[in-house]
């Protein structure tokens, strides 16, 4: 034995660590990603700012055409279309603007401090902090393994069979339907803790047994976000319109509705009935974590329009192979990323999106039951 200053050395008493046994396919496979990252990253400047700002603009300019109109329109045309250009605001500022904000997307690129994530200041009831470390560290990190993404079970909602049965889940997919109802709020009261706390979810002690402290914390950061934006939306812009407070509450309440609709429908797309994995699945090389990411998603097939309503999560493959890269560039890999998993046999789920929800309502209904097996 080796002996340093009366202790054994650790190197010499730890086991050899044998190397992960690399498959060549995969290997080349995450070659070919790398490849492909490093070449769009080095493009990534100007011409990304410049999409952001021209949609954080078109933006603004439909939060300012809906809510005139709100406050101006006496019959249903104008009502109409209010409502319409503040959902599709809100759409916008929760999709292509903020979650990718959040991810990083547009930190150090000219002329975006708007959009930087340590400052960003999200336009939906949703706590920022809480959001990028559920969503981009856990979700991102550990997609659809069971114990340790968030998101295969919060909630009523349990969306894969390798999650444990309980009583509750018999009411998928109707508690969905009513979560996709309030799908912002529904997140934020997944991220900030609310749920762990009350419904004693999740594996750790820490969640089975919160402290009160836990508890304070949790209730605090979710009312603070949830409190602040919903007085502007439900109390500050209707008394703006005196006498016709119900009318521009009642368009305010559609915009929100209309959104979260909206996204829950093309969020769920993304992962429910893609691949997922047992607890302690690890992928031994960087390689393997690709592969394991474009098994756990799959995309969306819509127009450009639409996928800048999306935010690109229509790419959902593409975006959690490359989290940080602007919806505008995840839209112009998604050919090649496709190339690439079919020239290395690697799982590449796209479809419409009426065939993919009808899939997701199926699944869903599916995992309601306690028989629900893992797909093969």
């Amino acid at each position: 034995m080796i002996e340093t200053n009366g202790m054994t050395s650790a190197r010499a008493r730890a086991p050899k660590q044998t190397a992960p046994e690399i498959d060549p396919r995969i290997a080349a496979f995450g070659n070919a990603l790398e490849q492909l990252r490093q070449e769009v990253e080095q493009q990534i400047g100007e011409s990304d700012a410049e999409h952001i700002r021209r949609i954080g603009k078109l933006s603004a300019r439909l939060e300012i055409l809906g809510r005139s109109l709100l406050q101006l329109s006496f019959e249903p045309i104008g009502f109409s279309l209010g409502t319409a250009a503040l959902w599709a605001h809100k759409t916008l500022e929760l999709m292509e603007i903020g979650h990718m904000a959040l991810h990083g997307a547009y930190d150090g690129l000219p002329d975006a401090e708007r959009y930087q994530s340590k400052a960003f200041a999200w336009k939906a009831p949703i706590d920022e902090s809480s959001w990028k470390q559920g969503h981009n560290v856990r979700h991102h990190q550990y997609t659809n393994i069971a114990g340790k993404d968030p998101d295969l079970d919060f909630g009523a909602l349990r969306l894969s069979a390798r999650i444990p049965y309980k009583p509750i889940h018999a009411l998928q997919p109707v508690a969905n339907f009513f979560s996709w109802m309030g799908f912002t709020t529904a997140i934020n009261l997944h991220v900030t803790g609310i749920l762990d706390v009350y419904l004693k979810q999740g594996t750790s002690d820490q969640l089975q047994h919160p402290s009160r402290g836990q508890v304070r914390k949790a209730q605090r950061t979710f009312l603070s976000k949830q409190l602040r934006y919903y007085a502007r939306e439900y109390g500050f812009f209707p008394a703006l319109a005196g006498p016709f407070f119900p009318k521009v509450l009642l368009g305010n309440m559609l915009s929100e509705l209309g959104r979260d609709l909206f996204a829950a429908a093309i969020i769920y797309c993304g992962h429910v009935g893609a691949d997922d994995f047992p607890a302690g699945t690890e992928p031994p090389t960087r390689a393997d974590w690709y592969a394991l990411q474009a098994r756990a998603a799959r995309d969306v097939e819509v127009p450009e329009w639409v996928s800048i309503l999306c935010g690109g999560l229509d790419l959902q493959i593409e975006h959690h192979l490359f989290p940080r890269l602007p919806p505008n560039r995840l839209r112009q890999i998604a050919p090649r990323v496709r190339e690439i998993c079919a020239e290395h046999g690697v799982k590449y789920q796209s479809d419409s999106w009426p065939r993919t929800l009808r899939s997701v309502v199926s699944e869903l209904y599916r995992l309601r039951k306690a028989s629900a097996s893992v797909a093969a």
